[in-house]
């Protein structure tokens, strides 16, 4: 996803967000594939300083098991779809 987000990006000569993470396997055939741990990976943006956090929608109940401090440290968003990933990336 995040290549995807970067060539898109260049394409429309445009910049992503600043302190902006996103994360989601995208497959070949264009859909996107579960995550192995959210919790985790949310956790890990925390640590590296992100402010915003895109996730696909499917991984929001997953998001049950986190820290409630963590809530208040990070802007979590979530997407649909490939582009609806790349275009709430992009400023």
């Amino acid at each position: 996803m995040p290549v995807l987000a970067a060539f898109v990006g260049a394409l429309l000569d445009r910049g992503t967000r600043g302190g902006a993470i996103i994360t989601g396997p995208l497959n070949l055939g264009g859909s996107l594939d579960q995550l192995a741990d959210p919790v985790a990976i949310t956790e890990l943006a925390v640590d590296k300083g992100a402010s915003i956090l895109l996730l696909p929608v499917t991984a929001r109940r997953e998001l049950m098991n986190l820290p409630d401090d963590t809530w208040t440290k990070l802007n979590i968003e979530f997407y649909s779809d490939a582009a609806d990933a790349v275009f709430k990336l992009l400023e």
